[in-house]
């Protein structure tokens, strides 16, 4: 059983991807960790999309069954078998900033604020993120390129366009898998 779970960053990817691949005992891939190379402060070196593509493949290569958690709609046809199970979520963009916002800060402190190249980097991020649903042309990962995306899938997907929890999600992500005979 192979699922992807992604939307705009602070819709809950992580948290959910983390939580089912938990219930389900199956290994969760953040696809972060292959698309950024490690660095201080975090997510500011790009890695090789080669190298980025490689690692993912070699890691999950293995595995029979896995969550695959963000965005990857730029990472070549090739790299991924197809999906069982596609999820994309959606929240309101000023629920999905605030969250973001607390997030930042609760990783990094006030340093986001006081340090000029780090409030910097938090201000690009933020405007990057608002871009999701405003296609203003700073990101390239917007809801529209999302949708156009998922228009191309053959693989089942199942929208989640509210701001759900994490157990409602997981609960209608379980029926989904459940009716596709993954599950009894």
């Amino acid at each position: 059983m192979k699922i992807h779970i992604f939307g705009a960053s602070g819709s809950g990817v992580t948290t959910l991807g983390n939580a089912l691949a938990n219930k389900l005992n199956i290994p969760y891939f953040d696809s972060d960790n292959y698309f950024w190379e490690p660095s201080d402060p975090p997510f500011t070196k790009r890695r090789a999309p080669d190298k980025r593509n490689q690692l993912i493949k070699e890691a999950m290569q293995p595995q029979d069954d896995w969550i695959l958690g963000g965005s990857i709609i730029n990472w070549g046809t090739t790299v991924f078998p197809a999906f069982d199970l596609i999820v994309f979520l959606w929240i309101p963009a000023e629920i999905r900033m605030e969250r973001l916002k607390n997030r930042e800060q609760e990783r990094y402190g006030d340093i986001i604020f006081t340090d000029p190249g780090r409030n910097s980097l938090f201000n690009e991020f933020i405007a990057w993120a608002e871009d999701y649903d405003n296609d203003t042309g700073i990101a390239n990962r917007t809801l529209n390129a999302h949708q156009n995306w998922l228009k191309q899938q053959r693989s089942p997907i199942l929208m989640l366009k509210e701001n759900y929890t994490t157990d409602e999600r997981m609960e209608m992500i379980l029926n989904v898998l459940v009716e596709k005979g993954f599950l009894n």
